[in-house]
């Protein structure tokens, strides 16, 4: 892994989910950055949660080293397309950059249109600090935002599959129909809302017992 100064690494959480914003943060090194650091941050997939929130932590107090949060939401994933709201929200997090790189490197093969250079890299939160920093605090501040949605929409399971459609997710789906939260453009979404309207159509065609 490397890092230099006015460069910036972004990455995004949240693509694959059925519900919930995507989230993207930016984060630039502009100083030493210490031996703990270096030798935890990874793939946010590939680091344990209680390790994740102790490298989020470290990374905000961390001094001379500028943080951007965004996200899309679900509305704007609904009207763009899952690809566009997520380079959306990755340009929004560069943009709460306190100075503008001038490279950025990207996790992916796609970079979206920043104000500056762009550089991909393929499985770049394993190779580069900057974006294995990004991709952690992404992930932690989304499962937080899922954590808190589940407190008032349970029935989902948020606060466990943080929006991915695993089996009790689809099943709490079936079971309760959509929430205002999930990705009503979505196949899975789609193919649910269908199933339900023939079985309530087929519903209204079965004659009361005389």
């Amino acid at each position: 892994m490397q890092y230099a100064i006015e460069i910036a690494g972004v990455d995004e959480v949240g693509v694959g989910c059925i519900a919930g914003p995507v989230v993207a943060a930016a984060v630039m090194f502009r100083g030493f950055l210490p031996q703990d650091l270096r030798h935890n941050l990874d793939d946010s997939k590939r680091v344990k949660p209680a390790l994740r929130e102790q490298i989020f932590a470290r990374l905000m107090d961390l001094p001379q080293t500028y943080i951007g949060i965004a996200a899309a939401s679900v509305a704007e994933i609904l009207v763009l397309n899952i690809k566009k709201a997520a380079a959306l929200a990755m340009k929004r997090a560069v943009q709460k950059l306190r100075v503008l790189p001038k490279l950025v490197l990207v996790d992916g093969n796609s970079p979206p249109d920043f104000e500056c250079m762009a550089q991909p890299i393929i499985k770049g939160d394993g190779l580069s600090f900057s974006i294995a920093a990004a991709s952690i605090i992404a992930k932690v501040i989304r499962d937080r935002l899922m954590a808190r949605l589940a407190k008032k929409w349970p029935a989902y399971g948020w606060n466990k599959n943080v929006g991915y459609p695993t089996v009790f997710h689809r099943r709490a789906l079936e079971e309760n129909g959509c929430s205002p939260h999930h990705r009503q453009g979505f196949v899975t979404i789609k193919q649910l809302s269908f199933k339900m309207n023939l079985q309530n159509n087929e519903a209204a065609f079965v004659p009361k017992k005389l």
